[in-house]
């Protein structure tokens, strides 16, 4: 950044010019003859007696009427005529320093000559001098006269030369004249900008002129003085007058700016402002085909690329090289070229990028990396703080009356300021970048998985222990409320990023879980122990011992509590379905066996009953106990062959084994039997799709 910042301050018309800002003439090459040359040749040619000397005495009159101007005119710059940019127009009234000091000379022609006859050199000069451009109209008149003698050839070559250099000199005061108007276009008023911009017209087409009459002619003893190229030197000086414009120290005061986002807010503020004046204030009054909007946006355009195109040579930090981006892929293409005020007339110019488009290619690269391990940096750091409170037995917030904690919202925070960074740029880079940082997001899940199933095993003593596994529980539905909310619809989240959380998730209501069911275990047993004799005191004593404890997952949000409700529900109605697997219940008679179908179903309602009014959603257990007591309660082999068939459509995990587990409860089955509904599982019910495990969780022998 130091070496940029020399940089900027070495570019020309970075320093202030120093005194009133005067604008150093530059000087004017004719086409064969320097000035300096036409000026000695005009003070060779004054000591002649063959034309009247240029450099006559002026009357005392004269003279002090010059002295006042001299005095009164100071030199203004172009730097002061772009003033007017930020200014405004000047007030009705005020004098212009391109004016004349005071009104011409009231005669009847130029000079004080009489209608229809040429001026004089020495009066051409002196009418010149003050600024008056109807001088333009004789002096071509003499040109042309000149050009006459010389076809003629009744002049001596020495006479022709000499009265050349006079014409020429002439031209170069005309010339000063003009340029010097047109460098300060908004200081000019209107009319007088008009008669110079009409002079420079009728130059350019006898340059035009004299280049075909020239195609065609032979040799002549005078030098060729034409084309002089007048427009072309107005070019170069609204080239300069970008240059100036654009290269001057940006004002202090933006505070939190760098360097290089002053001197580029500068830049873009300025030409802005500068073309919307050439729009409304100068085309009206130039030519067309001048192309005043033309000449201005190129020149500004090409200053401004200039400046992007050395800036780029350098090794930039991410923030400048994201300025350098913006710039050009957003600010100047979207608020400048494409602005209300300028959109008509410069998207017809075509001005193109600021910058080459693989130096374009090269910046994005090299934004898309910076920002992506900025954004994993972060992502991490906000991770290990998160598991230094956990660590700490920081006591989590508590928001709406549940665990709140505020990683999710940080990481997705820093997520989305890197697309939105991204996007501020152009969407195209947002889309590039949206990919990249989803992967990264999927790696920091897995951190996060990683981080907290650590602190599980680990800090299982900390007082603030069950509330921190909430928070982070309540966690997952931040984090996948808002993956859902930026970027897809719940069913396209990829599994990649929800696996993480769902594997936290499930973890964490082991971990809640584990005293309940441990609790729950002894209980159980007294199903088997008793050989079924109290199924339905057992059951509300579980139940009973299950409702004690829910209060403690109060701080879970809803739709966590019921997903834990069903995971109590699942645990209820495994245990049960494994009590009855045993294998120490065998019942030989039908009266028996309806009578364990009766308990069972009883049970089955109590159940269900309790778990659904706790907020359990697993409906497609329901059917699990019950079905198990109608097989129990039927004696007629088809039928229970129905049964079991419908049963294992609906519980496609229900294996030979745990049928087999099942019929030994009925002891007046025959081997026969057995094995005929037991092969009613080896047709295929055709059931494919994903399915809730039950029987996959109870092993058999």
């Amino acid at each position: 950044m130091l070496k940029m910042m020399t940089f900027f301050q070495g570019l020309p018309g970075q320093q202030p010019v120093p005194g009133t800002l005067d604008f150093p003439r530059r000087p004017q090459k004719l086409s064969s003859t320097s000035e300096a040359e036409s000026e000695a040749s005009m003070s060779e040619a004054s000591s002649e007696d063959l034309v009247p000397p240029l450099e006559a005495e002026v009357t005392p009159d004269r003279g002090k009427e010059e002295a006042v101007k001299k005095k009164k005119k100071k030199p203004k710059g172009l730097a002061n005529m772009f003033s007017v940019f930020t200014k405004g127009r000047k007030k009705k009234g005020q004098p212009s320093s391109a004016e004349p000091e005071g009104p011409p000379e009231s005669a009847p022609g130029l000079g004080g000559q009489p209608p229809g006859q040429l001026p004089t050199v020495e009066e051409l000069k002196a009418d010149l001098e003050r600024g008056r451009l109807e001088a333009a109209r004789p002096l071509l008149a003499l040109e042309r006269e000149l050009q006459a003698a010389a076809a003629a050839g009744g002049a001596s070559q020495e006479e022709l030369v000499r009265r050349q250099s006079k014409v020429e000199a002439l031209y170069a005061l005309l010339r000063d004249q003009v340029l010097g108007l047109l460098r300060r276009p908004l200081e000019t008023a209107p009319e007088r900008l008009r008669q110079a911009l009409a002079v420079l017209a009728e130059q350019e087409r006898e340059d035009r002129q004299a280049a075909a009459a020239a195609a065609g002619s032979g040799p002549s003893v005078l030098a060729a003085t034409r084309p002089r190229g007048w427009l072309q030197l107005w070019r170069r000086d609204v080239a300069q007058a970008a240059e100036e414009r654009l290269g001057r120290q940006p004002a202090e005061g933006s505070e939190g700016r760098s360097e290089a986002e002053r001197i580029f807010l500068h830049m873009g503020r300025t030409m802005k402002e500068d073309l919307e004046a050439v729009v409304e204030r100068l085309k009206p009054l130039f030519p067309a085909e001048f192309g005043v909007v033309a000449a201005y946006a190129e020149s500004y355009h090409e200053h401004f690329a200039a400046q992007l195109a050395a800036m780029a040579q350098f090794e930039l930090c991410e923030r400048d090289t994201y300025m350098l981006l913006v710039w050009v892929q957003n600010l100047y293409p979207n608020d400048i070229i494409n602005s209300p005020k300028l959109a008509h007339e410069l998207q017809a110019l075509g001005l193109g990028s600021l910058l080459p488009a693989g130096q374009i290619r090269q910046l994005e690269a090299t934004f898309l990396s910076s920002e992506v391990a900025s954004v994993k940096e972060m992502m991490a750091r906000a991770l290990d703080l998160e598991s230094q409170r956990w660590a700490q037995d920081v006591a989590p917030q508590r928001l709406d009356g549940h665990c709140h904690s505020e990683l999710a919202i940080d990481i997705i925070q820093i997520i989305s300021q890197g697309q939105a960074k991204a996007e501020s740029i152009n969407l195209e880079l947002g889309l590039q970048i949206k990919h990249m940082l989803l992967v990264e997001l999927a790696a920091f899940l897995k951190s996060y998985q990683h981080a907290f199933g650590e602190f599980l095993e680990r800090c299982k003593q900390l007082r603030n222990y069950r509330a921190n596994v909430i928070a982070n529980i309540n966690n997952c539905l931040s984090f996948r409320t808002s993956m859902e909310q930026k970027w897809q619809t719940s069913q396209d989240l990829p599994s990649h990023l929800l696996g993480p959380l769902s594997e936290l998730k499930s973890h964490s209501f082991d971990t809640l879980l584990q005293n309940l069911f441990g609790d729950l275990k002894p209980l159980f047993k007294k199903f088997t122990q008793t050989r079924w004799a109290a199924p339905t005191q057992t059951l509300e004593e579980i139940l009973s011992t299950v409702g004690k404890r829910l209060p403690e997952f109060s701080e879970l949000h809803d739709c966590f509590r019921q997903e834990l409700m069903e995971v109590v529900h699942l645990h209820l109605v495994k245990e049960y379905i494994i009590r009855l697997s045993k294998r120490r219940l065998v019942l030989k008679t039908a009266e028996q066996q309806e009578e364990l179908a009766g308990h069972i179903l009883a049970n089955a309602q109590l159940i269900q009953v309790f778990c659904t009014q706790n907020g359990s959603p697993a409906a497609w257990l329901h059917h699990a106990l019950p079905t198990l007591a109608e097989i129990i309660r039927l004696q007629d082999p088809s039928a229970i062959k129905i049964e079991v068939a419908t049963y294992a459509t609906s519980y496609p995990d229900f294996s030979k084994g745990h049928l087999s587990a099942i019929l030994a409860i009925k002891g007046n089955l025959s081997n026969s039997d057995v094995k005929s509904i037991r092969s009613i599982l080896d047709i295929d019910m055709g059931v494919h799709q994903p399915f809730k495990s039950l029987f996959s969780l109870i092993k058999v022998g």
